[in-house]
């Protein structure tokens, strides 16, 4: 116990957090994403066999058997220690209402941000009822895609071209705010190409070096997936 609060205790000024709960395939399609892109997660199920799967499959991650539907055990887990929580508990649909309510009213929660899983229209007017900033319908691709928005955040929409390559499309981040693609040299420097860059409704294609970007544009690049995933977030 005491392992756990000490993990928690020593993430707590870390400003991106995660705790996952509920890791069948949508919660640990989450967890793998945002541990590929260097989070640190917190995973949570109430199934012992849940949990030794998903250790099997990342054998780093702090994964514990918890009973979520108890308010005791979700603080002393670490999980109302984490930033965000996303519950991925399908059935029974009480059990990721009562989650989702502990996580956003437990007295002392630093949760500030709560994403949860639906099953139905009336379980997602549910979800959003007792707190959730987010609900999602399940699937594999959906909790690799929510991993990925959760790590970052000015990503608008990916492009896979192969297994190596892709184009992102980005809302233009803070620092490279009114500076010209020729100072960032984002070939170089981040090893990507600039394929169009402006406001959402007029990109300009193939943008020259002197082209400036302004809070709010589009950036539209392509590189290799690692090379893409070191550009800055917002």
């Amino acid at each position: 116990m005491a392992d756990w609060w000490q993990w928690s205790q020593k993430r707590e000024n870390e400003a991106l957090t995660f705790a996952v709960v509920g890791v069948g395939r949508f919660g640990t399609a989450v967890c793998r994403e945002l541990i590929s892109n260097g989070a640190d997660v917190l995973a949570a199920d109430y199934s012992e066999k849940a949990i030794d799967d998903l250790r099997q499959l990342e054998p780093s991650i702090e994964a514990r058997v918890v009973d979520c539907t108890d308010e005791e055990s979700m603080k002393e887990s670490g999980i109302l220690e984490m930033n965000t929580v996303v519950v991925g508990i399908s059935e029974p649909i009480e059990a990721s209402i009562t989650t989702t309510l502990i996580a956003k009213d437990s007295e002392g929660s630093k949760v500030k941000r709560v994403i949860a899983r639906a099953t139905s229209d009336l379980h997602e007017k549910m979800l959003k009822r007792v707190g959730a900033d987010k609900v999602v319908f399940p699937s594999r691709m959906q909790g690799e895609r929510l991993g990925l928005e959760l790590v970052r955040p000015n990503l608008i929409e990916r492009l896979e071209l192969d297994n190596q390559t892709g184009i992102d499309e980005i809302t233009v981040p803070e620092e490279f705010i009114g500076r010209s693609l020729r100072d960032l040299n984002l070939r170089k420097n981040y090893l990507v190409n600039v394929l169009a860059a402006g406001p959402a409704e007029e990109l300009t294609v193939n943008p020259p070096a002197k082209y400036i970007l302004e809070r709010g544009n589009i950036l539209v690049v392509m590189g290799k997936t690692v090379d893409l995933q070191k550009l800055p977030q917002n």
